[in-house]
């Protein structure tokens, strides 16, 4: 029999931890088993578990709290390097690194949605449009935060989802925080039902000409109309 060392014995608690949160049995913001659980779970020792889980707290995956438990900080360790650039990123740059990013996932989405997809935009556009028409801060950017995420999905693709993901993780507080009520609560509609309906479509021009356009209108309130790098839609 194969003497397995002891840094094997970690990584395999690693990837094994990696793929619960990839899963989704545990979800970010879930706690984990205790120490001693993980350990019989795994049969490994006590002290095993906890290298793997201060590894992964390292690489942003999990975070440790004193007293209280280790917690699902991300879904994978790309979103949590992402996270962690975003929160000193100027939001203009976030926006401008979107926008092609977006541009390309409305584009596939608009190749490859499904119905289940559809539903899902539609609901998330839905409650947007509700929560503009009664201005409610809180339900808001949540929703359209949704809206954008639920095109991600309908890509396919799910390089370009965690991509995402990594950016829609710090943009709710960001836009909040940014924007105010007039500009949060006016941002052109219209683009966001442009959107669904050319992705709705199968209008794969259409659905990325939609997302630029919506995002270069954002670009030019961050920028106060001032950006001579902001181009027409």
């Amino acid at each position: 029999m194969p003497v397995i060392s002891r840094d094997s014995l970690v990584d395999q608690a690693i990837d094994w931890i990696r793929g619960e949160i990839a899963s989704g049995r545990w979800a970010v913001g879930s706690r984990l088993p205790a120490e001693p659980v993980l350990a019989v779970t795994l049969g490994v020792s006590r002290n095993t578990v906890r290298e793997a889980v201060r590894s992964l707290a390292h690489t942003g995956l999990l975070q440790v709290r004193q007293g209280d438990g280790t917690f699902v900080k991300a879904p994978t360790e790309v979103e949590a390097v992402l996270r962690q650039h975003l929160k000193t990123a100027e939001l203009i740059h976030v926006f401008e690194a979107r926008r092609p990013l977006e541009a390309e996932l409305a584009r596939l989405a608009a190749r490859r949605r499904t119905p289940d997809d559809l539903t899902q935009l539609a609901e998330a556009l839905a409650r947007r449009d509700t929560a503009e028409r009664e201005h409610d801060r809180e339900a808001f950017v949540p929703a359209d935060v949704a809206f954008h995420q639920a095109i991600a999905v309908a890509a396919h693709n799910p390089v370009l989802e965690t991509l995402y993901r990594g950016f829609a993780g710090s943009l709710g507080a960001s836009i909040e925080g940014v924007l105010d009520d007039e500009h949060l609560f006016h941002r052109p509609s219209v683009w966001h039902h442009r959107l669904y309906d050319t992705i709705a479509a199968g209008d794969e021009k259409g659905a990325a000409r939609a997302a630029t356009a919506h995002l270069t209108e954002t670009l030019r309130t961050l920028s106060g109309n001032r950006d001579p790098e902001v181009p027409e839609a």
